[in-house]
């Protein structure tokens, strides 16, 4: 786990449910898909630092390459909130 920056986010075009992020993870850009659309709006995420899987291997998510995952947690409504450092630290920082 390692902490990324989202450089872009765009709405799925073929789900409601899905973002699609562009992220820096310090030594690569990767892009990831999330099921966060009902919780977060594209332009409300850009430059947000996030926390993020990065050795997963790649999977087909309704059509989009997704190289990570990223990390959430879910209140008692059900609405998420993303898992961030409480500081500024630089992209592909490690999570101890």
């Amino acid at each position: 786990m390692k902490v990324a920056r989202i450089l872009q986010a765009t709405s799925h075009p073929n789900a409601d449910k899905l973002l699609i992020l562009k992220i820096d993870t310090g030594s690569a850009q990767k892009e990831i898909v999330a099921g966060i659309a009902r919780h977060y709006q594209p332009e409300e995420l850009l430059n947000k630092l996030i926390v993020v899987v990065d050795n997963l291997e790649p999977a087909t998510i309704r059509g989009i390459t997704s190289q990570g995952m990223l990390l959430a947690a879910q209140d008692e409504t059900g609405r998420l909130s993303l898992l961030a450092p409480e500081r500024p630290v630089p992209p592909g920082a490690p999570i101890h």
